[in-house]
């Protein structure tokens, strides 16, 4: 469970909320069908059923996701170069992988492909995994875009109404509340749910792609035969220059120990 943006979003909402004197007269039936029913609908109509479902599945990454550290990969990777040159690289068939694009790397190795074709397999999951981050994070930034005209169409409808029933001026105020109220809520919803979302999917999508640039390097290094301490220092180029001097540090260390 990521918390982060958990606690964003009910953080947001609650300040939105401070300024609230009574909540109910923030809640209108009708305007919400309006903004969220007819946003998507827009949204719908710009793309195919298929990819609305594929996309609003990916919402509840958001939530759950969490990209896994270079530090960890980069320590699978030496260890997996390490068992290939103990046991050759048939003896990686019995290790367990997690990371679906690592598994999907170490089946051709293990197969004995050359790195031709073992890259082109790569660059074909990387592919791919971008269409798949792409299609999530576009829906949401088409809902984030259409969200705000659904607010302000909503609000000229209800100006209209409001102006064609001015031989009741007690009505005036509480029509004029409820046609300002879907304005309301396509700001919200675009700037508090729709947008963010969509640039936490793309955050993810850039994650995994730098992720899987180094899984790649490493499954060709390991397919090279290189030393696994190389594969070390090649791949800590994907740390933070801090974590690197970390890592460096902790290399000489050992050597002194030894």
């Amino acid at each position: 469970m990521n918390l982060a943006p958990i606690f964003g979003l009910l953080g947001a909402f609650a300040c939105i909320s401070l300024a609230v004197d009574d909540i109910n007269s923030l809640i209108e039936p009708s305007s919400l069908v309006l903004v969220i029913g007819g946003t998507f609908m827009v949204v719908l109509f710009r793309c195919s059923l298929r990819e609305m479902v594929e996309g609003l599945s990916t919402a509840g990454r958001v939530f759950i996701f969490k990209t896994e550290s270079p530090e960890i990969l980069i320590e699978t990777l030496v260890e997996l170069a390490t068992i290939a040159r103990k046991d050759g690289l048939i003896a990686l068939e019995r290790v367990a992988l997690e990371n679906r694009f690592l598994a999907a790397g170490i089946s051709p190795l293990v197969d004995g492909a050359d790195s031709v074709f073992i890259k082109s397999v790569l660059e074909r999951e990387m592919r791919m995994s971008t269409v798949r981050h792409k299609a999530g994070s576009s829906i949401f930034n088409a809902a984030g875009e259409i969200a705000p005209a659904m607010g302000m169409i909503g609000t000229l409808i209800g100006l209209v109404n409001l102006l064609s029933n001015l031989s009741d001026p007690s009505g005036i105020g509480s029509a004029m509340a409820i046609a300002l109220l879907t304005t309301l809520y396509g700001a919200i919803l675009a700037n508090v749910v729709f947008i963010p979302i969509a640039m936490k999917l793309e955050g993810y999508a850039e994650a995994d792609q730098l992720n899987n640039q180094l899984i790649s390097e490493g499954i060709l290094l390991i397919k090279s035969n290189t030393n696994p301490l190389v594969i070390h220092d090649v791949l800590k180029v994907y740390l933070s220059p801090k974590k690197q001097v970390g890592e460096g540090m902790d290399e000489q260390d050992e050597l002194e120990l030894g």
